[in-house]
C-alpha cells in the first residue's frame, strides 16, 4: 500500500501537471488565435477537435496511471493485477488503433478526424461540412480494414 508521503506526492504531482496543461492550452489557444486572420478558419471546430484530444489524452493518462499503480502495488491481488495489465493493454491498443485510423483518413485529403474507439462502437468525427457517399465509403472501408467491425457500429459525424 502506498505511504501516505507517496499518495501526496502523486497527487502534487498530478495537480501540478493539471496546472501546466491548463496554461498550455490557454497559451497555445491564445497564440492560434492571433497567428489566424483567414477568413475560412473555422476557430470552433479547430478548438472542438483540440479540445477534444486534449480531453481524451488526460482521461487516459489519469486511468494509465491508474492501472500501473495497481499493477506496481504489492499488495494488490493477483486478479486486481491481471485485469489491470488487461485494461491497460486494451487502452494501448484503442490508443494505436484511434491514431492509425485518423492517419489514414487524414491522407485520404480531411482535414482533420478524431476517432474514438472501444470494444462495443467506433465513432469519426470529421472536420467537414458535408460527406459525399464517396467519402463515407472510403471512411467505412478505412475502419472495417483496421478493425473488422460491422458498418453498425461505425459511426460517421461530420463538423463544420
Amino acid at each position: 500500500m502506498l505511504t501516505k508521503k507517496k499518495k501526496i506526492i502523486v497527487l502534487v504531482s498530478m495537480i501540478v501537471l493539471l496546472v501546466i496543461t491548463g496554461v498550455l492550452n490557454i497559451v497555445l489557444n491564445n497564440s492560434a488565435a492571433t497567428t489566424q486572420t483567414s477568413a475560412d478558419y473555422d476557430y470552433s471546430s479547430a478548438t472542438f477537435f483540440a479540445t477534444s484530444r486534449a480531453d481524451r489524452t488526460a482521461t487516459r493518462n489519469e486511468s494509465m496511471e491508474e492501472y500501473k499503480q495497481i499493477i506496481a502495488n504489492a499488495s494488490s491481488s493477483t486478479e486486481a493485477k491481471e485485469n489491470a495489465e488487461a485494461s491497460l493493454n486494451a487502452l494501448l491498443e484503442a490508443m494505436t488503433m484511434e491514431t492509425t485510423m485518423e492517419g489514414l483518413i487524414k491522407a485520404k485529403g480531411f482535414s482533420d478526424a478524431l476517432v474514438n474507439y472501444s470494444s462495443t462502437y467506433i465513432n469519426v468525427i470529421l472536420q467537414s461540412s458535408e460527406l459525399t457517399e464517396t467519402e463515407v465509403a472510403q471512411i467505412v472501408e478505412i475502419i472495417q480494414n483496421q478493425t473488422q467491425r460491422d458498418i453498425d457500429y461505425i459511426k460517421i459525424i461530420p463538423v463544420e
